[in-house]
């Protein structure tokens, strides 16, 4: 098992930019990729960026492409995701997700944070 807790999120005016965090506890944390999803209100959850297990490898959603970043630190068990130039349609609520080695899918989450761009 893996738990996963998400901090960072808030209330930011347009062009502003947050720095989400996401601490993992109860297994080797190298052993995991890691992504960011989020879900808007009345849609879906989607894919945001995602790292490899060592963060050599980075994927980003092209609606956030240059404007947010996917890090992780394997000493501290801890991944990322810094968002500049933030629009209003990127308020959601963001969920960290691991999945491990043996896993095509993301297995564990957390319990998101609320993002809220205002115009």
């Amino acid at each position: 098992q893996v738990q996963l807790a998400e901090s960072g999120g808030g209330l930011v005016q347009a062009g502003g930019s947050l720095r989400l965090s996401c601490a993992a506890s109860g297994r080797t944390f190298s052993n995991y990729a890691m992504g960011w999803f989020r879900q808007a209100p009345g849609k879906e959850r989607e894919f945001v960026a995602a790292i490899s297990r060592s963060g050599g490898t980075t994927s980003y959603t092209d609606s956030v492409k240059g404007r947010f970043t996917i890090s992780r630190d394997n000493a501290k068990n801890t991944v990322y995701l810094q968002m500049n130039s933030l629009k209003p349609e990127d308020t959601a609520v963001y969920y960290c997700a691991a999945r491990s080695i043996d896993s095509a899918n993301y297995n564990y989450w957390g319990q998101g944070t609320q993002v809220t761009v205002s115009s």
